[in-house]
C-alpha cells in the first residue's frame, strides 16, 4: 500500500536522487546523484532544502522511500527551469523507475498539491514534452505555457506547465 508524509531536512538525500531521476541526469552523461551537486541549474531544486517557503512530500511502499515532490520559488536572478515568478514556486518531481506506473506519482503529487493550495496563487513545473508524466499534470489541472518551450542539452524540448489554484 502506497504511503505519504511530508517531507523534513532529512529526506534531502531522497530528494537528490529524485532529482537525479526527473532530470534525465542519464541523457547528459552524469551516473550519481552526488554529481547533480556540481549542476547549478539542477543543484538549485534542492540545495539546502528545508529553508523557508520549501515545502514537499515523500512516499513508497512497505515503508520504502521510492519518490518525492517538492517545490520552492525563486528569484528572478536565480530562475529555474519553469520560473513563472517568484511568488509561483516550482515543482519537482521523482519516482524510483520500478515504482513508476503504480499511482505513486499521483498520490505524492495530490498530497503536495493540496499543501501548496493552502499557501499558493499556483504552481508551475518544466516537462519533457514526451514525458508521459505529462498526462498526469493535465489530468490535475497544469496547462501549458504558451512559448515557454525550451530545448534541452539532449535536444529534447520542455514546456513550462500552470497550475492555478485560484
Amino acid at each position: 500500500m502506497v504511503f505519504v508524509r511530508p517531507a523534513d531536512v532529512a529526506d534531502e538525500k531522497l530528494l537528490w536522487a529524485m532529482l537525479f531521476e526527473a532530470s534525465y541526469a542519464r541523457d547528459r552523461g552524469l551516473v550519481s546523484p552526488d554529481e547533480l551537486m556540481d549542476q547549478p541549474k539542477l543543484a538549485k531544486y534542492v540545495q539546502n532544502w528545508g529553508a523557508a517557503g520549501d515545502l514537499g512530500v515523500v512516499g513508497g511502499f512497505d515503508g520504502v522511500l521510492l519518490g518525492a515532490a517538492w517545490l520552492r520559488r525563486f528569484a528572478a536572478e536565480d530562475a529555474a527551469l519553469g520560473y513563472i515568478d517568484s511568488d509561483t514556486p516550482e515543482l519537482a518531481i521523482g519516482v524510483a523507475p520500478e515504482s513508476r506506473g503504480t499511482g505513486l506519482g499521483t498520490a505524492l503529487m495530490t498530497a503536495l498539491l493540496d499543501a501548496a493550495r493552502e499557501q499558493y496563487d499556483a504552481v508551475s513545473l518544466s516537462v519533457r514534452l514526451e514525458n508521459p508524466a505529462r498526462g498526469l499534470y493535465e489530468r490535475l489541472g497544469f496547462v501549458d505555457v504558451p512559448g515557454s518551450e525550451i530545448l534541452n542539452p539532449a535536444g529534447t524540448t520542455s514546456i513550462t506547465m500552470l497550475l492555478r489554484f485560484r
